[in-house]
């Protein structure tokens, strides 16, 4: 078994990255600490901060970050998600969409490292913003966030049908695929009609 380290502040991101791990034979621990975030033009750039704020920790460590970014307001909020989001929520996000195409997409980059070794993985998934708010499961942008070829937001799915394809899994995966020490698991079907229908 081997074991790694993800340090955050989101409990919600250490359970996600822990059940995508742990088929792998990956063992997630997780260590609260807050992390730099500097003002950068990417998400590379601030998980190399992260990754340079982490390097007392031995063994494997694992950190990341993730935006939204919406083609139609010019990527934003992208790098200041998660700061956009503590101090607005999702109010200003539907103002400004109003008239503009909904379309976005997620982005993950997890960064792994272990002595001097690094390794940076992306993930990706788009969709759609809704109207309105829906659902209480996940967290950050889940309940306004539609994936393509679905009819619910991540926040009404559950973690497994979420893990199945989000972003942060994706990137996830890879560092299972790179180090694990079990064949990968077979992924889970899509599931795309449960649940109600939201207009978008």
């Amino acid at each position: 078994m081997i074991d790694i380290t993800f340090v955050s502040t989101n409990p919600g991101k250490f359970h996600e990255v822990r059940d995508v791990l742990r088929p792998y034979g990956l063992r997630v621990r997780w260590k609260r600490r807050e992390l730099p975030e500097p003002q950068a033009d990417d998400l590379a750039e601030v998980v190399a901060a992260k990754l340079d704020a982490v390097r007392d920790i031995p063994g494997y460590v694992l950190v990341e970050d993730s935006g939204l970014f919406i083609p139609s307001l010019a990527g934003f909020p992208g790098v200041y998600s998660a700061y956009f989001l503590r101090i607005w929520k999702f109010e200003p996000i539907f103002e400004l969409l109003q008239g503009r195409r909904r379309s976005a997409h997620f982005q993950t980059v997890a960064g792994l490292q272990k002595g001097r070794q690094r390794w940076m993985f992306d993930g990706k998934v788009t969709g759609t913003i809704t109207r309105r708010a829906a659902g209480k499961a996940g967290f950050g942008y889940d309940p306004i966030f539609v994936p393509d070829g679905w009819d619910r937001t991540f926040a009404e799915a559950s973690p497994s049908e979420k893990n199945a394809i989000s972003h942060r899994a994706r990137a996830v995966r890879q560092i299972g695929e790179k180090i694990g020490t079990r064949p990968p698991p077979v992924p889970l079907s899509r599931r795309t009609k449960a649940g109600r229908r939201h207009r978008v």
